[in-house]
């Protein structure tokens, strides 16, 4: 099934020893989340009991009424949920920890097409309804809204804002995506990443029409109050974590590259040293946004951890991460010299120690998604009765190019304890597998069981290619592992 590494260990390319001391795993508390989901629902019925008590039911009347009141009901929604989407992209420390990041981008993606839709409901039902009112025409309507309205051209043109967003979120845009045909061509994360901007644009540009025209707004002073509270504390809150905190994070961390190094064709180790990193409170397995000082500054890149942050002789932490140099951002890596600024917003993710809930681990990767695995290896505690790692890593590539990080992964299993088995080959053919082409004849989760027999009680670290990673997830519901015991961090957005 498998090949057991046994060769000995090799040094790796950090310069300090083979092996960080594990730290002791800081758990999530559960209560955070549930905490979160509380008050997204608690808000959004006050948002439809402050429609109830300004006339909503009362105007169910007519066939102009119902129109007139459906609109505004899906009107005030549509605000509330660009609003919570705008928040879910604000990064706040104790959400992201609660959700990760990997369940906050499908959460946003829900949320903004179902706040998309609600929009659309709400311009067609409002059109709808005046024009029955006024007895003229649709277009006559639209035309009557647009010119005499106040606001209503800016709520137009947040309104195409919004729809740009929309278009560049289909998933065979998004980068990433592995649902794309070979002849469609998917935007790059940088450009992806500029276009989603205009959420902001189009949230901003649709307030005055809100907050000028919008009866639900101006109903009473409770509902003026809370509309422009919820707005400002959004605002607020985007400004303080988006901008503000990052900001101050690393001018006083003060990172810099001191280390570039090209480990296998197209892939690179790049380090950096700050003097006072520890207070980003990084942990291994976690990723960064980075961005680094000259010529495309202003573009972020996502990239994990691929050691644990350690403290250095002369007292300065050190960051490392590993990239694969595939796309604008990232090919810019080989460039970058000692001494380059560094400007990082995070940590992110839930792939680290305080998310777990066992003792032993199973971790998976496949080709450059190694890296946070093998962070994970550096903080991974041990077992208490006999000191050594209870963790088995399955490193899975294609080719020989596509092994990175084995040989310190091999350091590390050999130092600490853990079994190593890697699994070199290409996929099978016309199905959905984990698997290489020469273990066809094995069901996933028979493999799987093959390799880790006491998975159900361990937790579960998985990074890799989008499609592969769904096919791990298969085979360990299918094998009986627990929701909360199997961490994934997709990289697509």
């Amino acid at each position: 099934m498998s090949t057991q590494v046994t060769m000995p260990p090799t040094p790796n390319r950090l310069g300090a020893s083979a092996v960080a001391a594990p730290r002791e795993p800081r758990i999530i508390p559960s209560w955070w989340r549930d905490a979160s989901i509380v008050v997204v629902w608690g808000l959004g019925l006050f948002v439809v009991a402050l429609w109830v008590t300004n006339g909503g039911i009362a105007g169910l009347t007519s066939t102009s009424g119902v129109l007139d009141e459906s609109g505004r009901l899906t009107g005030l929604i549509a605000s509330y949920l660009l609003l919570l989407q705008v928040l879910l992209m604000a990064r706040v420390p104790f959400v992201e920890q609660a959700f990760g990041q990997d369940g906050l981008t499908r959460l946003h993606r829900w949320v903004g097409f179902s706040s998309f839709t609600l929009m659309l409901a709400h311009i067609a039902l409002i059109t709808l309804g005046y024009a029955a009112d006024a007895h003229q025409s649709i277009w006559g309507q639209i035309v009557d809204f647009t010119l005499t309205y106040p606001a209503m051209l800016l709520a137009l043109a947040g309104t195409v804002a919004l729809c740009l967003v929309v278009v560049t979120s289909i998933k065979p845009l998004r980068p990433g995506s592995s649902t794309r045909s070979p002849r469609s061509r998917a935007l790059r994360y940088e450009s992806w990443h500029l276009l989603h901007l205009y959420a902001y644009l189009g949230v901003g540009l649709a307030l005055p029409h809100q907050l000028w025209t919008g009866r639900d707004f101006l109903a009473s002073p409770v509902a003026t109050t809370f509309w422009w509270a919820l707005y400002a504390a959004v605002a607020l809150t985007v400004i303080v974590f988006r901008v503000l905190l990052p900001l101050a994070r690393t001018q006083r961390a003060g990172l810099r590259v001191t280390n570039v190094e090209e480990i296998a064709p197209g892939i690179v180790n790049v380090s950096a040293v700050g003097r006072a990193t520890a207070a980003l409170d990084a942990r291994a397995g976690q990723f960064l946004q980075w961005r680094f000082g000259g010529p495309g500054v202003t573009r972020a890149n996502p990239y994990s951890l691929s050691a644990a942050p350690r403290v250095r002789d002369d007292g300065q932490v050190q960051l490392r991460f590993t990239a694969a140099m595939i796309g604008d951002g990232s090919r810019r890596l080989s460039t970058l010299t000692p001494g380059t600024r560094v400007l990082v917003e995070g940590p992110y993710g839930r792939m680290h120690t305080g998310a777990a809930r066992t003792r032993a681990s199973l971790l998976i990767g496949a080709g450059i998604g190694i890296t946070p695995l093998r962070a994970l290896l550096d903080e991974l505690p041990s077992d208490p009765a006999t000191g050594r790692l209870d963790a088995i890593v399955i490193h899975r590539h294609s080719t020989d190019a596509d092994l990175v990080l084995d040989d310190e992964i091999e350091a590390i299993t050999a130092a600490r304890g853990g079994q190593y088995i890697v699994l070199r080959g290409h996929r099978i053919p016309g199905r959905e597998s984990w698997l290489p082409e020469d273990h066809r004849h094995l069901s996933d989760a028979d493999a799987l069981l093959l390799a880790c027999p006491d998975v159900r009680e361990r937790d579960v670290y998985v990074c890799g290619g989008a499609g592969w990673m769904r096919a791990v997830e298969r085979a360990l519901r299918e094998v009986g592992v627990p929701r909360e015991q199997i961490h994934v961090e997709h990289f697509t957005y």
